[in-house]
C-alpha cells in the first residue's frame, strides 16, 4: 500500500506528523536512511553496501532493529532490519509514518566556490528547504568545475539528518547569462547585492515580505557579480537587489543569510506547522 494520506490516518504515529516523533520515534530518527528502491508498505528494500556498513558496522545495529527509509517519491516508512548478510541488509517496510510532501519551489543559484564550502552550501540548502541547487557560472567565478554527485551526496546526507522527505533537484552547473535565457516571469529573482551592504530600502526582509509564488537566490562569487550581470539583473521586472547588512559576507554565509531571511518572511516557516 502507497503512503498517502488515508494510510497514514491508520498508521499508530500518524499523530506524530506536525507534532513531532514520539519518544519511540526520536529514537529511530537517528538512523534514516535514503533510497532508491519504490516504497510500499510490506515490502522489502535491500541497502547497498555503504549502507549495510554503517547500519551495521558503526551503528551496530542488527536483526530486529528499526530504522526510518525515505526516497523523495513515495513519503517516509518504518522499516525493520529482517536480513543481514556480509555486504547487504534486508529492511521489511511496516508504517507509513508520513505522505510524500511538494518540493519547495524555491531556488538557490549560487556561484560555485571550493570544494569544502560548495559541499556546504550543498547542506545548508537542503537543511533550510530549497527545492532546486543552480549551481551558476558568472564572470567572477574562479571555480570551474562542479562535481553534481558530491553535492547530491551532501544534500542525501543532509535531508537523512534533518528529517527532510523530500530532495532537491541538484541541475547541471550553466552560465550565467544561459540561465537568465527565458527566465520565467513567474519566478522572482532575488539577487544578493554587495552594492546594497548597509542599504536600508533594500533591506531583505522589508524587500520581500509581500512576495509569494516560485522565487530564486542568486549569491554571486566572492568578488561579487560584473557591472554587467548586475544590469542584466536590475533590468528584469522580477527581479529584486537585496542587502544583507552592512557587512560584505562569505558567499557560502549570504547563502544562509538569505535563505534564513526568505523561510522566515516569504516561505515556510511563516507557517507554524510547514515542512520539506
Amino acid at each position: 500500500m502507497a503512503c498517502d494520506k488515508a494510510n497514514q490516518a491508520k498508521s499508530r504515529l500518524a499523530s506524530t506528523r506536525h507534532a513531532g516523533y514520539s519518544k519511540e520515534m526520536n529514537a529511530l530518527a537517528r538512523h534514516r536512511v535514503y533510497v532508491t528502491s519504490d516504497l510500499a508498505t510490506s515490502g522489502v528494500v535491500g541497502l547497498e553496501r555503504d549502507q549495510t556498513h554503517y547500519l551495521i558496522n558503526v551503528l551496530r545495529l542488527e536483526s530486529g532493529d528499526r530504522v526510518i527509509v525515505f526516497n523523495g517519491r513515495d513519503g517516509e516508512f518504518e522499516a525493520e532490519i529482517t536480513a543481514v548478510q556480509k555486504k547487504s541488509v534486508d529492511l521489511t517496510l511496516l508504517d507509513c509514518l508520513r505522505p510524500q510532501e511538494e518540493v519547495p519551489d524555491l531556488m538557490l543559484a549560487f556561484a560555485p566556490v571550493k570544494r569544502a564550502r560548495i559541499d556546504y552550501i550543498a547542506e545548508k540548502a537542503t537543511e533550510l528547504g530549497v527545492g532546486i541547487i543552480q549551481p551558476m557560472m558568472t564572470e567572477f567565478t574562479v571555480m570551474s568545475r562542479v562535481n553534481s554527485d558530491r553535492l547530491m551526496a551532501n544534500a542525501v546526507e543532509a535531508a537523512e539528518q534533518t528529517g527532510r522527505i523530500t530532495l532537491p533537484d541538484i541541475r547541471e552547473p550553466v552560465s550565467f547569462s544561459r540561465l537568465l535565457e527565458d527566465w520565467p516571469a513567474s519566478r522572482h529573482i532575488v539577487f544578493c547585492d554587495e552594492k546594497q551592504a548597509g542599504s536600508h530600502p533594500h533591506a531583505m526582509a522589508d524587500q520581500v515580505a509581500d512576495l509569494s509564488g516560485p522565487a530564486a537566490i542568486f549569491i554571486g562569487p566572492e568578488g561579487g557579480f560584473s557591472p554587467l550581470e548586475r544590469d542584466k539583473l536590475n533590468a528584469m521586472e522580477n527581479a529584486i537587489p537585496v542587502s544583507l547588512g552592512a557587512n560584505i559576507l562569505r558567499a557560502d554565509t549570504a547563502m544562509v543569510a538569505a535563505l534564513s531571511v526568505w523561510q522566515a518572511v516569504a516561505g515556510a516557516w511563516r507557517n507554524a506547522h510547514g515542512s520539506t
